[in-house]
Parts: structure tokens; C-alpha cells; sequence
């Protein structure tokens, strides 16, 4: 092992959350929790991760105790006895492996119109009932609704702290629910939770102020923001250091304690001021640990949508990676489809068997597409 790559090992510490390495799990729909429950298959398939290293593991989405919540029954729940079990198996399989894990919760909001279960006719709810600008096609959310998911996030992180889980994560991104609430082009209300930038991001606010409230001052709590929309990958919202600051001071206010900044691919500056990613502006700005993600350990042109047409992924140095956490620029490293391929991705590297790990990389990305 490198001098350099001995960065990705050394221990995070912060405030409330402690991890042996910067190696993050990202969260992955799997899709293999028949009726929304995560089974021993699924306690597996996590426990492998921890087995071979990985600091803290984020879970595939995880539906909050809303009814239109899910797009698919094979996607798990967060709500339920039987779903909550399973998810107390998998939390002390991935412990019995000296592991770190955390929930992501999920709402999936008008995107529920791309994949509900076959005659379910549940329409998808979103902040204005809009799916991409321009285009209605499910029910804006009423006053008391809105009030109901906030709380259903805020029980589902306090379900989490008791199950055991080390930390809980809300997407707030890639189009979901938190996220269509950020967006201007599918938040067309005119009332407090929509119009400017702050009152759009009243929502995400909210959810966060809940769950603190719920699970007190010293449970870490993890927010997933995407600039680009999986509806449109072109979309911003924010287009100047500026603006990023301002929509994210409130969640700071709120309580957020890490930002796991998604983006496609790490290495490209989110604006033109400074040679920075997301994470790295968000961890300059917030002055709070910061999550990176999007296509580390492959190269340019094979990010997650591309692997999705057919396009097998082709493995790539993480130099730029280590010379970028060298400089401090986020503290987190969350890896996506190498962990996928690979659960001894992170021993591997820290054995120093690259020429091997490569080798099997490449064989195994080309059968995930």
C-alpha cells in the first residue's frame, strides 16, 4: 500500500460519528425485498460489505410510512413489523462484522409514476403534482399531508436509533421527493413551501428539525443532495458558490451534521471559482464533514446512466481521488458499483493486490450491465 493511498484508511473522526476508514458504501437499489421486506439475503449482501471493509454502509432506499412512498413491492420498507425486523437482522449481521451502517430514507414522490406495481392506481404525490416541468401528472400535496411525511422521516430515524442503526441518511436528491421540493420546475407553490430558494427548501428543513427533535442531539444525521435531476441531468439549483451557501445554511441550521453530495462524476468542478466538487464546496462552506461520490474507480465515460443503456464500465486509477482527500477537500469517499462488483474492494486496495483487483473489476462490471 502507498504512502497516498493510505489516505483512504485513516480513521474519521467527528463529532458523533467515528469510523475506521473513509470508505462509505453508497446507497444502491437492489430491489430483492419481496413485499418490502429486507431478508436474510439482503442481511448478506450487507454484512459481505462490512466483511471486506467498508467504514459505513448506506443502505439501498427505504420507504417511510406513507402509501405512496414506494414505486415497487420489491423495494424494502422502513415501517411494519416484519420489514422492521428484517432491518434489525441486517443492522446486527453487519455489527457482528464490525461494521457501521446506516438507513437511507426514501420518498420517491412523482417519480412513483415511473415504476408503481402493476394495477396499483395510488397516484404519486409530489410538492406540485409535476413529474418534469411543464408535465402534471400526479397530486400536489395538501397542507396536512405535508405534515404527515415530515413526521413519518422523523419516526422512521427514531425507529432507527432504537433498532441500532449508527446513523440514518434522507435522500434529498436525483428528483425524489425532498429533492422535487428544492426544484423550482416541479415546485410551482406559491404558499410557504414553495417560491424562493429558502421556502422551497422549508420542506427538507422541516424533516431534519423533526428527526433531531426525535432522536436527540447526538444521533448523526446525514443529508443526499444532487444539483443534477435523474428527469433531467442538465438541471441546478444553485449556479454560484452564493446561492449553494444560502440553500444550504438553514439545513445546517436545522441539524444536519454530514452532506453526502452526489454527483456523476467527482472529479468535475461544480463552479467555476475554485477546482472543487460539490463535497468540496459544501465542506468549505458549511464547514461540515462532507461525503463525495460519483464514479470512483471507473473512468469518464461509464457514470451509473450509462451502465444502465448497456455500457459496461471500464475500471480506473483513483489518483485524482487520493490527491484530492490529501488536500482535505471532503472527508468521505462513498463508492457505488465497485462495491457492487467487489465486496473486498477495500481490503484489496489495502493489500495492495491492484493488478488482481483490476482484473476482477473489469470482468465483474461487464456482467452487471
Amino acid at each position: 500500500m502507498t504512502a497516498s493511498m493510505d489516505l483512504l484508511f485513516r480513521p474519521f473522526v467527528s463529532e458523533k460519528l467515528n469510523l475506521p476508514n473513509r470508505i462509505v458504501m453508497a446507497p444502491m437499489t437492489r430491489g430483492f425485498s419481496p413485499d418490502g421486506v429486507p431478508g436474510e439475503q439482503v442481511a448478506a449482501y450487507y454484512r459481505r460489505r462490512a466483511e471486506g471493509g467498508v467504514g459505513l454502509i448506506v443502505t439501498e432506499g427505504t420507504t417511510i410510512d406513507h402509501h405512496a412512498s414506494s414505486q415497487s413491492t420489491s423495494h424494502p420498507a422502513f415501517h411494519g413489523d416484519a420489514a422492521l425486523a428484517g432491518w434489525s437482522h441486517v443492522v446486527n449481521e453487519v455489527h457482528a462484522a464490525g461494521g457501521k451502517i446506516a438507513p437511507q430514507l426514501w420518498h420517491v414522490g412523482m417519480m412513483r409514476n415511473q415504476g408503481r406495481p402493476k394495477g396499483d392506481l395510488l397516484q404519486a404525490v409530489g410538492p406540485s403534482g409535476i413529474y418534469v416541468p411543464g408535465k402534471v401528472v400526479g397530486s400536489p400535496l395538501q397542507e396536512s399531508e405535508i405534515a404527515d411525511i415530515i413526521d413519518a422521516f422523523a419516526t422512521a430515524a427514531r425507529t432507527a436509533q432504537q433498532i441500532g442503526f449508527d446513523a440514518v441518511e434522507f435522500h434529498g436528491a436525483h428528483g425524489y421527493l425532498i429533492d422535487q421540493f428544492f426544484w423550482s420546475g416541479t415546485n410551482a407553490r406559491d404558499d410557504a413551501w414553495g417560491g424562493d430558494m429558502r421556502r422551497r427548501g422549508r420542506f427538507a428543513t422541516e424533516i431534519v428539525k423533526a428527526a433531531r427533535a426525535a432522536v436527540g442531539s447526538h444521533f448523526p444525521l446525514i443529508l443526499r443532495l444532487s444539483q443534477w435531476k435523474q428527469q433531467d441531468f442538465t438541471q441546478r439549483l444553485t449556479g454560484s458558490p452564493q446561492e449553494w451557501e444560502a440553500f444550504l445554511a438553514p439545513l445546517v441550521d436545522a441539524g444536519v451534521d454530514i452532506f453526502h453530495c452526489s454527483t456523476r462524476r467527482y472529479w468535475e468542478p461544480e463552479f467555476d471559482e475554485a477546482d472543487l466538487n460539490l463535497a468540496g464546496w459544501t465542506r468549505r462552506l458549511t464547514g461540515k464533514p462532507t461525503i463525495t461520490v460519483g464514479s470512483v474507480g471507473l473512468n469518464g465515460g461509464s457514470d451509473f446512466i450509462a451502465s444502465l443503456g448497456g455500457r459496461a464500465a471500464e475500471v480506473a486509477d483513483i489518483d485524482n481521488l487520493l490527491d484530492r482527500l490529501s488536500r482535505d477537500e471532503f472527508d468521505l469517499v462513498a463508492i457505488g458499483r465497485a462495491l457492487l462488483a467487489n465486496p473486498d474492494w477495500p481490503a484489496q486496495i489495502r493489500s495492495g493486490a491492484a493488478d488482481k483487483l483490476k482484473s476482477f473489476e473489469k470482468s465483474m462490471l461487464a456482467e452487471l450491465v
